[in-house]
């Protein structure tokens, strides 16, 4: 028991360790976003009340393991006090990962650190049948891992050629990486079926000839790591708004929140449904 009466396994974010009478703390991060106050908060945290270490999580956290049970109440009042608060465990939305985003990153499309804080104000730490993860990625890179997560976001451009800039250089066919741009009839054209809406013809081209005919989002849905793992469902289509984003990935949590099996991930019970009856009813207007 801590100090108020209650019991480790209840504080959020305190997971009992195998040693007895310790506890890791696990600390809330919004696409791994930390102050350097904070950091050095959570370091004098890690030396009082653990042993000096501090974890990266791979969902961008912090975790401070080897905290004795009488540590607890003091070393989250501090981390409070330093605007740090405690992460989640068990059948809840975990932390909201994202990459850099277009505020850094050459290759972002978009400022993935605003969609994740307004996912994390939405979504953090509400109760699932079982764990939660979302995860939001700048570009089809990917660096992110938007297709491991049960909500993946990812950035995305329609582009399009216009021949008057054109100087038929061929940059355009050559930094495609998936060889989705040909040339037809003197025109340098799209394989919708094969473009990642990445946007590299769009920055390769020094004439500026490729140009973003549409931006947006792409939502994946149902995907897992773990023992035995399935990459996330694209939802077809482009999401042009972040208020169609947002209403999208709302329906999709309440969804499963409504017809999840305790201890049954998300992709598991779109398996089970069937993915075109799953993204039917999220895609659907009541």
């Amino acid at each position: 028991m801590t100090g108020t009466g209650q019991s480790p396994a209840k504080t959020p974010g305190t997971i009992l360790q195998k040693q007895k009478g310790y506890v890791a703390l696990r600390l809330h991060a919004v696409g791994g976003e930390f102050t350097s106050a904070q950091m050095r908060a959570i370091a004098g945290v890690a030396e009082r009340y653990g042993r000096g270490r501090l974890h990266l999580t791979t969902r961008q956290g912090i975790e401070i393991h080897c905290v004795p049970l009488s540590g607890i109440e003091p070393a989250v009042g501090e981390l409070e006090d330093a605007g740090v608060a405690m992460g989640a465990d068990g059948p809840r939305v975990r932390l909201v990962t994202a990459c850099p985003g277009a505020e850094t990153c050459r290759r972002g499309i978009f400022e993935t650190k605003e969609v994740a804080a307004r996912l994390d104000r939405e979504f953090f730490a509400q109760p699932a049948p079982y764990k939660f993860k979302i995860a939001v990625t700048g570009c089809p890179n990917n660096c992110a891992k938007a297709t491991e997560n049960d909500i993946g976001v990812m950035g995305a451009v329609v582009p399009a050629w216009n021949g008057e800039d054109c100087d038929d250089c061929g940059a355009c066919e050559k930094s495609c990486p998936v060889s989705a741009i040909g040339k037809i009839d003197g025109e340098y054209v799209v394989d919708p079926d094969l473009c990642l809406l990445c946007g590299r013809c769009i920055s390769g081209c020094p004439r500026e000839a490729w140009t973003v005919a549409r931006r947006g989002f792409v939502l994946w849905i149902g995907g897992t790591m773990g023992k035995t793992p399935r990459l996330a469902d694209r939802i077809d289509g482009l999401i042009e708004s972040t208020e169609e984003l947002y209403w999208l990935v709302g329906r999709a949590f309440a969804y499963y929140r409504e017809n999840g099996r305790p201890k049954e991930r998300f992709g598991r019970m779109i398996d089970r449904i069937g993915r075109d009856t799953v993204v039917r009813e999220i895609t659907r207007r009541e």
